[in-house]
């Protein structure tokens, strides 16, 4: 049995894991979806961080279990690199079958860039998460634009830091019929994640992502980074929504410019010098 057709079987068992652990984790529809596809992408990787970070070790205890900052920001990273993947897999795939693009490794990345950019931000972001802007799509486009993008960049020049230089030494892991176009794609999206995961910290601390968010209730489920419990009108498709995000959902209008731009350079930076050492 070779390393791909191994990764695949600890993927499926991973997924099917999660499927079943469902009820374990008192979270948001569209998260335990992010999961699943994260699950499907990284394998047991996936899994097991699903496990530190999201399953309730104990009844009444998930609030404070996923209150921790890095947990939250597992949360946001995840969450974008599952829509992500879809965009950037979908497009991979697609564009094999198209001759005249499949020639240009350069113009396949910017497909599977805009790709990915357009999946996560117009349907992972902003359309399974516009009740965190009043319900608003459009609101929610708007204001999810910038994080999108950055959180991007970085799962971005992960997975081109780790996909070019492999189809180069190995053709065939750019033939989306082979195992190892899969496997290679699973380590491309885990180093994203790896590279994006900083970018996101800024994000959740930054108020312009939200985390994990629990849709337990009770006195035994308190709010993170609140005294007690609250309710919210908003409650149900999308959880109990933490206090801070709780007014309108991520803002990055009070940001000063001067916060912003630094960031922004950082993600191009990321992106840019993982395309420099990849075409070296």
């Amino acid at each position: 049995m070779t390393a791909p057709e191994l990764w695949w079987i600890l993927s499926a068992v991973s997924v099917a894991f999660l499927l079943l652990d469902w009820p374990h984790a008192p979270i948001e529809t569209t998260m335990h979806v992010g999961f699943l596809l994260i699950a499907a992408a990284m394998g047991p990787v996936g899994a097991v961080t699903y496990v530190l970070t999201v399953r309730e070790p104990l009844p009444g205890t998930h609030a404070k279990y996923i209150a921790l900052q890095w947990k939250q920001v597992v949360g946001s990273t995840f969450h974008c690199v599952a829509g992500d993947s879809v965009g950037i897999v979908g497009a991979a795939v697609a564009l094999y079958f198209i001759p005249a693009i499949r020639t240009s490794l350069v113009l396949n990345l910017t497909v599977e860039y805009v790709s990915g950019f357009l999946v996560g931000w117009l349907i992972f972001q902003s359309l399974f998460m516009k009740d965190m802007a009043d319900g608003s799509y459009l609101k929610a486009v708007r204001q999810m634009f910038l994080p999108e993008w950055l959180s991007m960049n970085g799962v971005m020049a992960g997975m081109i830091a780790v996909m070019v230089p492999w189809m180069r030494l190995d053709p065939l892991a750019a033939i989306p019929s082979r195992p190892i176009f899969w496997f290679m794609m699973s380590m491309a999206l885990i180093a994203g994640a790896i590279v994006a995961y900083p970018l996101n910290w800024w994000l959740v601390a930054a108020k312009l992502k939200h985390g994990i968010m629990t849709t337990a209730s009770g006195p035994e489920h308190p709010m993170p980074g609140s005294a007690g419990t609250r309710s919210n009108k908003r409650e149900g498709s999308m959880g109990q929504i933490p206090h801070h995000m709780a007014q309108s959902g991520p803002k990055h209008t009070d940001l000063r410019i001067a916060t912003i731009v630094p960031v922004a350079f950082w993600s191009l930076g990321l992106l840019g010098a993982a395309v420099a050492l990849a075409f070296w």
